[in-house]
């Protein structure tokens, strides 16, 4: 199976189940992410994971040609990103995080962005 296909499967159905969980349990999920954000070790640690899962999709699958398949290698660069911030800089993405939750049409934006490109994912992976 191809890498892309196969990146495609993984990452889409998850996109889908956490868009679903986001938008079907906010009140739930705001809760929980602001326990999360106001511990540091967590976001070190979600940091390195993090930091981890993008340096695995980089290097499996760095395709910079046009075409869907760019997302994904999109993503993985964001993971590497993401998670060197968490760990490099925590105070600050604390603080975005917090201003994130306090906007009231920021995880139902994120949810339903999520969900359609979950389920692009999994049109693409699994379909197409």
């Amino acid at each position: 199976m191809d890498t892309s296909l196969f990146l495609a499967r993984l990452l889409g159905p998850m996109f889908v189940v956490l868009a679903i969980g986001l938008l079907v349990r906010q009140d739930s999920w705001r809760a929980m992410a602001s326990d999360f954000i106001s511990s540091r070790p967590l976001v070190f640690l979600t940091g390195f994971l993090t930091l981890l899962g993008g340096l695995a999709l980089v290097n499996t699958h760095n395709v910079w040609e046009a075409g869907w398949p760019v997302i994904i290698t999109i993503f993985g660069w964001l993971g590497v990103i993401g998670g060197a911030a968490r760990m490099l800089c925590p105070e600050a993405v604390m603080g975005v995080g917090q201003k994130m939750l306090d906007s009231k049409t920021y995880l139902t934006v994120g949810g339903v962005g999520e969900g359609l490109l979950g389920l692009w994912l999994c049109y693409v992976g699994y379909l197409a």
